[in-house]
């Protein structure tokens, strides 16, 4: 997995937008990082952190908890975490396991 990078966007408002980039395989040699990378990114964010998982290959179940514990601490900041890019084998796990109802997708 690799953070090929993290865009903030702020509008008229204070609030801003932060879009994550992320590709290759979440597995158990790559959540930590990225578990810290989301952290980090939250940090940055004050209303929405937008992960794009267009170029992500593969994401085991522990990259679903990382997923699922980043959102977790962004609402308990009240940072809305949204997905966008959604490969299809991405879009039919989240589906699967019910998942696909906790996360907002934007297009």
């Amino acid at each position: 997995m690799t953070v090929i990078d993290t865009v903030s966007f702020r509008g008229a408002t204070a609030s801003a937008s932060t879009l994550v980039h992320l590709a290759g395989n979440i597995d158990i040699f790559t959540t930590a990082q990225l578990r810290q990378r989301l952290l980090n990114a939250l940090s940055r964010s004050s209303s929405l952190l937008i992960l794009d998982l267009s170029r992500v290959t593969f994401c085991s179940a522990g990259g679903l908890g990382v997923l699922l514990g980043v959102q977790s601490r962004a609402r308990a900041r009240g940072i809305t975490l949204a997905l966008t890019g959604m490969p299809p084998f991405m879009a039919r796990l989240l589906r699967v396991t019910g998942l696909d109802r906790r996360f907002p997708i934007v297009a």
